[in-house]
């Protein structure tokens, strides 16, 4: 157990340390290592890890982080993913808070950040693209995926009000399939 709990905590520090852009930057480096090197989870197992994590307080990578480690070994396992997770982030603020007065200010930090914000741009869109590949397979989903997007884009309805009434509607949509699978079944 303590060698499983070591291995979700070095694994999260990795992930941590080397992205940026917040939790849906992350999707490609956690699609990588928890998928494919580790089989921790399935794809559609992280998606759905991203939308619940999405509707929860908190940082998006750290709730899938949590997620991640309770699967594997339940509270322990939640612990040590997310204090895994979020050390990097604790050293790399401290250092900057302690060494560096007007950090904002230094040339070099502002050219690097330009650079960074060009490949979190490309994997935001890596990120859109696999949920839209593993999302959009129904004519409801693309209609979902349809009125959100104009609601948010063109109507600057509030995300959070987008995110319930899609909530509800997938609820009913599934209530909905149930019972004609139900009468389908007589």
């Amino acid at each position: 157990m303590i060698r499983e709990l070591l291995t979700l905590y070095i694994t999260f520090f990795k992930v941590g340390a080397v992205t940026f852009g917040g939790g849906l930057a992350m999707l490609p480096a956690l699609e990588r290592e928890l998928t494919v090197k580790r089989n921790w989870a399935t794809l559609e197992e992280l998606l759905n890890y991203y939308a619940i994590g999405q509707t929860t307080p908190g940082i998006i990578a750290v709730n899938v982080s949590t997620f991640v480690g309770h699967k594997r070994c339940g509270i322990p396992g939640a612990i040590a993913a997310t204090l895994g997770r979020v050390t990097p982030s604790l050293i790399i603020i401290t250092i900057i808070a302690k060494f560096i007065a007007n950090f904002e200010d230094l040339v070099w930090v502002q050219k690097a950040l330009k650079g960074i914000n060009v490949s979190v741009a490309a994997l935001l869109t890596y990120s859109a693209v696999t949920l839209c590949k593993k999302t959009l397979i129904k004519w409801y989903s693309i209609f979902f995926y349809a009125g959100s997007f104009s609601a948010v884009y063109f109507f600057h309805v509030h995300t959070i009000y987008v995110i319930l009434i899609s909530a509800l509607a997938g609820c009913f949509i599934h209530l909905a399939s149930q019972k004609k699978n139900k009468e389908e079944e007589k």
